[in-house]
């Protein structure tokens, strides 16, 4: 008999414990549900937001502020400074000794080397020293004697086209004056104001493919065509240095900044240079890439001036004897 109502209590309890056991599943469940939805919508908004951010474009760096003019003046002014004390030596790189041999040397200088054509003058030059021997000249023989330098047979036709208008029109001497210069064949204002500057003491800006690049470079001009960068820089730099600058210009850019690899790691202006790190930053990687006196090798012309630290150049072997 004991063991009867312990039957019914026993079944009593049993629904008990099952309902016990469901409910706090059933409110378990009820309070995850919110939270799981809440988490979902969050995840959702960091992913949206991350794939946002990945697609917008990167913020570009604010913009250099420009230089001013003042400022640009200042600094080409500077510039030159710099280059008066790393060239105190710096002078026309063809040899000559009046101004005609100045003219023929420099007109022989397109598309070649100043040293090319400083080995090649003496020769020339012991045969025709005056615009009337030149002029007399056959073809065949001066093409033969300037052939050295390159296009001899357009360089040939300049030359006595220009003797013989010396000879001719202006009495056997250069003319001092650029309209009268850029009258002779084979002479633009490159050639003129060469002459001009070095033979007559006249202000003039030689714009060569060295000149250029730099003015260029140091953001002086944005032209290519030679007359209109010579405008631009005219209009930066005092009249009274425009031969001395075209020389330290020309010097550096044969020295240091070079077309395809400029030292820029070895250039004492580097601070000056909008356009450093277009070549070789690295201080000695660079010091290998410097040419001429700079670089321990001799120079371009075969007579420097007496100031002038490195070594002359080379004269030209002689013509092999035919066998």
């Amino acid at each position: 008999m004991n063991d009867t109502p312990e039957k019914p209590t026993a079944a009593k309890k049993a629904p008990a414990k099952r309902t016990t056991t469901k409910a706090p599943a059933k409110k378990t469940a009820a309070k995850q549900a919110p939270a799981t939805k809440a988490t979902t919508k969050a995840v959702a908004k960091k992913t949206t937001a991350k794939a946002a951010a990945e697609k917008a474009p990167a913020k570009k760096a604010p913009a250099r502020k420009p230089e001013s003019r003042t400022a640009l003046v200042r600094r080409a002014r500077r510039i030159n400074r710099e280059l008066a004390e790393l060239y105190p030596y710096a002078h026309p790189e063809l040899d000559f000794t009046n101004s005609f041999e100045l003219l023929v040397a420099t007109v022989l200088s397109a598309q070649t080397t100043d040293m090319r054509v400083n080995q090649t003058t003496p020769r020339l030059f012991a045969v025709a020293p005056t615009p009337e021997d030149m002029a007399a000249l056959p073809p065949e023989e001066l093409e033969e004697l300037i052939r050295p330098t390159g296009f001899f047979r357009a360089k040939t036709k300049s030359l006595l086209g220009l003797s013989a208008a010396l000879r001719d029109r202006f009495g056997g001497e250069v003319p001092g004056r650029l309209e009268d210069l850029v009258t002779l064949p084979g002479v633009g204002r490159k050639t003129a104001n060469v002459v001009l500057g070095n033979a007559f003491g006249v202000p003039g800006i030689t714009v060569d493919t060295h000149f250029g690049r730099l003015a260029r470079r140091f953001g002086w001009t944005t032209q290519e065509d030679a007359d209109k960068v010579e405008a631009d820089v005219a209009a930066i730099f005092p009249k009274s240095e425009w031969t001395m600058l075209s020389h330290r210009v020309v010097f550096h850019g044969r020295r240091v900044c070079h077309s395809r690899k400029p030292a820029c790691g070895a250039c004492p202006i580097a601070p000056l240079c909008p356009s450093y790190g277009e070549g070789e930053t690295d201080p000695e990687k660079a010091r290998k890439l410097l040419k001429y006196e700079l670089g321990g090798q001799p120079g371009q012309r075969l007579k420097p001036p007496a100031d002038y630290p490195g070594q002359p150049a080379p004269p030209m072997a002689p013509p092999a004897a035919a066998s």
